[in-house]
């Protein structure tokens, strides 16, 4: 009995101490499972296959940092960055001095990556198909509505080209994709400027229209839709192994989409002070390309969020960089990233 007694007591003390230990030891834990922050955005699918990328590879470098972003268009990244139902929003269309007016806690464009917009077609049987600056916005304005149209086929000579419609694909949603290409339509024809014009959700007097929602949306139109034409980020065309025009440029060549040739168009833009610019008709290069934004607040309900985003953005505009040429976005100039990262840090609070 004595010898039980005398057992039982180091068993007690050791589970005891055991118990207080592992209390401890959460006790401990708790601050650094506090520190993880989520970080929610949503907006352009121009930029999503690059931020899906960048939400995997930044969690290799801050695990307590989890980003997750929805491709909902630029139309909605831009509402609801007015809402404030995100911590930050992204668009291809910057967002003009009226909705950022609307942001009562400050919005901060910053940009984070560039890319080609490309005009996608199915045509089997038709390889490397061009288009001038006037056969282009004639096709996208309604002026012409068949594949052996003579403007088409003049800048195509001896391409067997159908005698069928010309069926369009555009987008269902407000897009910053939709925003870029027709900004550079309304940049090289008056016709199309004043029957379509520029904007994320233009009223398409077309026949035959087909919309997709998002990019991956009229992707799989055109990729299923024989005699159809369309517009996607480059990134989606080449995914799907879709069929890209050479657009004619303003110097007169004929240039296919490309990392390479995305550069040169985007090679002499500059920024101004709020980084917002709009590339209408590029010099050189692939001419139609835009740039993509996020937008975070000046102002967030909590420090911690604050820095989470933060941390977000300057590893975005450092780390990330690296993973634009990749997935065939231009990166955005060194120069302008300190920039940027300048006014993030200090006036993000």
């Amino acid at each position: 009995m004595n010898f039980s007694s005398t057992t039982l007591l180091p068993r007690a003390f050791t589970t005891s101490a055991l118990t207080t230990a592992a209390v401890l030891g959460s006790l401990l834990a708790a601050p650094v499972q506090a520190q993880a922050q989520t970080i929610s955005g949503a907006g352009a699918t121009f930029p999503a296959p690059l931020y899906e990328r960048y939400a995997r590879e930044v969690r290799k470098k801050f695990p307590d940092l989890k980003v997750n972003y929805q491709s909902i268009g630029s139309g909605g990244g831009i509402r609801q960055t007015i809402a404030g139902t995100v911590d930050f929003g992204a668009s291809d269309a910057a967002m003009t001095d009226a909705e950022m007016a609307k942001v009562k806690n400050g919005v901060i464009l910053v940009p984070t990556a560039g890319g080609a917009v490309s005009v996608v077609y199915n045509l089997p049987g038709v390889n490397n198909l061009k288009l001038s600056r006037t056969t282009l916005p004639g096709i996208f304005s309604g002026q012409i509505t068949n594949w052996n149209d003579p403007k088409i086929k003049a800048d195509n000579p001896g391409v067997n080209l159908p005698n069928q419609p010309i069926k369009f694909a555009v987008r269902a949603d407000g897009s910053g994709t939709t925003f870029i290409f027709t900004n550079h339509l309304s940049s090289i024809n008056g016709y199309f400027k004043g029957r379509i014009g520029t904007g994320t959700a233009p009223k398409w007097t077309l026949p035959n229209v087909l919309k997709g929602k998002g990019n991956p949306g009229v992707a799989a139109l055109v990729s299923r839709t024989p005699g159809s034409i369309g517009y996607v980020e480059y990134s989606y065309a080449v995914q799907n192994k879709l069929k890209s025009a050479l657009l004619q440029n303003k110097s007169g060549q004929f240039v296919a989409p490309s990392l390479q040739t995305a550069n040169a168009a985007l090679s002499s833009v500059s920024f101004p002070d709020n980084y917002r610019i709009f590339v209408g008709d590029p010099s050189q290069g692939y001419p139609i390309v835009g740039l993509t934004w996020m937008m975070v607040y000046k102002k967030y309900p909590t420090p911690a969020k604050a820095d989470a985003v933060k941390k977000w953005i300057n590893w975005v505009l450092n780390d990330g960089q690296q993973f634009n040429d990749d997935l065939n976005y231009t990166r955005i100039p060194s120069a302008v990233t300190n920039r940027v990262l300048q006014t993030v840090n200090s006036t993000v609070k």
